[in-house]
């Protein structure tokens, strides 16, 4: 079984719209913002975690680094 099957036709429908109402980023020169597949890929090939995984003190730093996430989520 491949994730395809998971999918129906393969396509994933984005949702847009709704993932704004949930989008933490405040960049504003974000072009991925409510693209939630498009914003995980760009960060995850830079070594980065998007802006959501992230307090919203910490996401304002714009620092999405494995090490801010790790210290931002210690306990």
């Amino acid at each position: 079984m491949q994730i395809a099957d998971f999918l129906g036709d393969g396509l994933m429908e984005c949702q847009k719209k709704e993932n704004l109402k949930n989008c933490a980023c405040t960049y504003a020169g974000c072009e991925k913002k409510g693209m939630c597949c498009e914003c995980i890929s760009y960060h995850l090939s830079s070594r980065q975690l998007p802006g959501c995984c992230f307090p919203p003190d910490v996401e304002k730093t714009y620092d999405r680094s494995f090490r801010a996430f790790a210290k931002a989520w210690k306990l």
